[in-house]
């Protein structure tokens, strides 16, 4: 482990999951602008199964330590925590992308759509929407047999849900693996420590799992009933596997890092990836899209932790850290909490 009792694979997954959220918007948006696939697509298109699920699966996997706290405390702590980031970054986000929205359509719509994302999630922090909506109905249901839960929830990921609107698809779609992690913490916590005692095996395992993966995705099959929830499940397993070798080791500090403040690169790397974006296709100076998107990407994941460094002990701190005045338990706590 790596200070304040973190738990160093954990951090590597989130690390690998948030590398993998900037990297698909920003090739995605690179693609789009340039009206041109990129080489760098086929390594998004093969972490699709993979990447969100892997990510709210190690959401849930703390959860049963605090799940029976009193709804004061844990509304605080798993549901005021997240509002409060994501009011704060939509009306940052707002800010710069209200001019043109004001420009293209009036002030009366720009106004609308502002109004419109607390009902549907604005830009890129639909997931910091979501993860509270989890919280509070996974506590809700603590009442309910747990497979009864999970088969419902499998049974919503499996059904094709397309309302067009993200938070009814995007919680049939992924609550299922949410409540794994918080079910099946236990099983979790063991598979990654018997990757540590058996990193060869593990390996082969992983080398396994990656041609299913590779083969279901090009061959257009991996989003079909049945078997998209079989590769979510594989590959979250297969990242807590991967992360679990990289801790094992610890090579890739930076990336376990990056896993610390997940959620900092995740509220932050919009404005630096959308600015390098057009630097870079508008000059030309770098006519491969692949490695366009590859340096958006990376300026989308380390320009969130320089600021983060710059205002952590300002009173800019409030961009990543809750203020006290923003909590609504008794318990005394410090003046700011980390985003984390």
């Amino acid at each position: 482990m790596s200070g304040h009792a973190r738990i160093d694979w954990v951090d590597y997954a989130k690390g690998f999951c948030i590398v993998m959220v900037v990297m698909m918007h920003s090739t995605l948006g690179v693609e789009k602008a340039a009206g041109a696939e990129s080489w760098l697509g086929h390594l998004v298109a093969f972490a699709r199964p993979f990447r969100m699920p892997d990510f709210f699966l190690i959401s849930g996997l703390f959860l049963a330590r605090v799940i029976d706290r009193d709804w004061r405390t844990y509304a605080d702590r798993k549901i005021i925590h997240f509002a409060y980031f994501y009011v704060l970054w939509l009306v940052i986000q707002f800010a710069f992308k209200a001019p043109g929205m004001a420009a293209e359509d009036g002030v009366g719509a720009a106004l609308g759509q502002f109004l419109l994302a607390f009902i549907e999630p604005f830009g890129t922090l639909w997931f910091i929407y979501l993860l509270p909506i989890f919280f509070a109905v996974t506590k809700l249901l603590r009442g309910v047999p747990p497979w009864i839960v999970l088969v419902a929830a499998a049974a919503l990921e499996i059904a094709p849900i397309h309302t067009g609107w993200t938070i009814p698809d995007e919680f049939a779609s992924r609550f299922v693996y949410f409540y794994a992690g918080y079910l099946f913490a236990p099983q979790v916590f063991r598979l990654a420590a018997a990757v540590i005692a058996q990193p060869g095996l593990a390996i082969l395992g992983l080398v396994a799992w990656a041609m299913i993966n590779g083969y279901a995705v090009f061959a257009g099959v991996s989003e079909m009933p049945f078997i998209g929830l079989c590769l979510g499940i594989l590959g979250a397993c297969a990242v807590v596997a991967f992360s679990a070798l990289l801790s094992k080791a610890d090579l890739m500090a930076p990336l376990r890092y990056c896993g610390e403040h997940s959620i900092v690169i995740y509220l932050a790397f919009f404005l630096p990836m959308a600015a390098t974006r057009v630097l870079l296709l508008r000059t030309g100076i770098i006519p491969d899209l692949g490695t366009v998107s590859l340096i958006v990407t990376a300026v989308g994941v380390v320009v969130p932790i320089l600021l983060y460094w710059v205002v952590r002990d300002t009173r800019l701190r409030f961009l990543f850290e809750r203020p006290a005045w923003a909590r609504i338990d008794r318990v005394k706590t410090p003046k700011f909490a980390p985003a984390e």
